[in-house]
């Protein structure tokens, strides 16, 4: 029960910053080199640890979210490893955007610089290598399953717009 308790209060606070961050000044660029190059290194991190201790591979594809639930699951990484942690956020965030075409881009607020990834063209994002990190920090071991369709519940409004679609004041767009 804790853990519940845990889960909503982070939950809580995550709704509550929403309208703080949109009143910010946000920037969005594309990821650099050194992005890519950070990125690529902790895919291989992760791939590396599913083939050694698992006998599987990171393909990008849903069928991750099941590997990585084996990860958490078997605690394969420390709860003191941020990087790793984010990592398995990374992976997960891979198979988001395959799924919906959503792209990784550098995120800047007055939080700082981060990995995002978000719908083309908009400021519509997720954070999805903190999705794991920080609920794996505080020792909670996440339902990833849940997390993705819940990341995905969220994004789907946002991913299935057509540019054709045109509001009018008897028909609003669903």
């Amino acid at each position: 029960m804790p853990q519940l308790r845990l889960i909503g209060a982070l939950l809580f606070c995550l709704a509550a910053a929403l309208p703080q961050a949109q009143a910010e000044s946000v920037s969005i660029t594309e990821l650099s080199w050194t992005d890519k190059q950070f990125m690529a290194a902790q895919l291989a991190r992760v791939d590396e640890l599913v083939r050694s201790e698992m006998g599987a591979q990171i393909h990008g594809k849903p069928r991750d979210i099941d590997v990585l639930q084996r990860v958490v699951n078997r605690n394969l990484v420390d709860r003191n490893d941020a990087q790793t942690q984010q990592a398995l956020g990374l992976v997960l965030g891979n198979v988001i955007a395959n799924k919906t075409g959503m792209q990784w881009v550098a995120y800047k607020d007055s939080n700082g610089r981060s990995r995002a990834l978000c719908v083309k063209d908009t400021s519509d994002c997720l954070f999805p290598m903190t999705m794991l990190a920080r609920r794996m920090a505080v020792g909670l071991y996440p339902d990833v399953n849940k997390i993705y369709q819940e990341a995905m519940e969220m994004v789907q409004p946002l991913v299935n717009k057509s540019p054709y679609d045109v509001a009018t004041e008897s028909e609003p767009i669903n």
